[in-house]
């Protein structure tokens, strides 16, 4: 099959892309490189640099290949950077996906799979958090990602256009380096400071970036239609104890500091996964510690860590 992956230079997209190079299709991937490159993509995949917001070079890529399926991994745009957004803020981040929802229905591509985030269930009512549970977002990425499924289920409804939305959970993995688990891990091995903001008792659902491919390419099954699944653990983990599991397993002797709480952190976080285990046929198979373990060796083997 003929795909695109808007993102597809970045953490997840980009081993999306190898993974379904592997599986035998054809990979375009449009991506105007603000967290990526293409240098680590392989020589076959077409690269195209450009906004998905330009209404113009999305246009052009469509007509230059009829897509089976396009994958969204591409991030919503924020006008702020500021803690403070408002609805205007989300608004706008939902050019760009409108954008490609457009092409999509236009050329008559037959699934468009996006990338929501645990981030849209805010304080979840319960542990784990399913699928039917209300949507109560108090960040910007939360309330632009729940605004962005509406929009999918919306060209859906009007448009008849196919889709699978995959609410991630904390994703980690080799190559990223943002999370509070590369945080910890660099810190690590590179023997500097760490922070944790809070009292660390706040948990998280942390999936391997792998197990994140896994899913998007199950959800390009024919017979998943307009659904949306948790792609997660269903296993909490708190900051507090992911800090002993590293520092035991790697005797380091850092210094972790505590600091406070961060505006929109959450308390608790766990996504239930039987929908997906029934639905995709997915379930994750990295487990935390040998997870970590990749992390720990990923950053060891760094160049700038020699």
């Amino acid at each position: 099959m003929h795909i695109l992956v808007t993102g597809g230079a970045g953490f997840i997209g980009s081993r999306l892309v190898k993974a379904l190079l592997e599986e035998g299709h054809e990979v375009t991937v449009l991506d105007n490189l603000s967290k990526g490159t293409f240098a680590q993509l392989p020589d076959e995949v077409r690269c195209i640099d450009g906004d998905i917001a330009d209404e113009q070079a999305v246009a052009a890529v469509f007509a230059e290949t009829p897509f089976d399926i396009v994958f969204h991994e591409a991030p919503q745009r924020r006008l702020s950077k500021s803690n403070d957004f408002s609805e205007d803020d989300v608004r706008e981040s939902l050019k760009g996906l409108r954008t490609v929802l457009d092409q999509c229905c236009r050329c008559g591509v037959k699934k468009f799979i996006f990338s929501s985030s645990a981030a849209v269930y805010g304080e979840p009512v319960r542990i784990p958090v399913r699928e039917e549970d209300d949507l109560r977002p108090i960040t910007f990425e939360g309330q632009a990602k729940a605004a962005a499924e509406d929009c999918v289920r919306q060209y859906h409804e009007q448009h008849g256009l196919p889709y699978v939305i995959l609410r991630y959970a904390n994703v980690y993995g080799e190559g990223e380096e943002d999370s509070v688990v590369s945080r910890f891990t660099r810190a690590v091995v590179y023997g500097e400071d760490a922070a944790i903001f809070g009292d660390g008792e706040q948990s998280r659902d942390f999936i391997y970036v792998g197990d994140v491919v896994r899913a998007n390419l199950a959800a390009m099954a024919d017979e998943i239609l307009a659904e949306t699944y948790n792609i997660g653990t269903q296993m909490e983990t708190t900051i507090n104890a992911l800090k002993v599991i590293l520092l035991y397993f790697t005797h380091a002797g850092i210094s972790i500091s505590y600091e406070d709480a961060r505006q929109g952190d959450i308390s608790r976080s766990a996504l239930h996964i039987e929908k997906a285990e029934k639905g995709l046929h997915w379930r994750p198979k990295m487990n935390l510690m040998p997870g970590l373990m990749a992390m720990y060796q990923y950053f060891c083997e760094r160049e700038d860590a020699k």
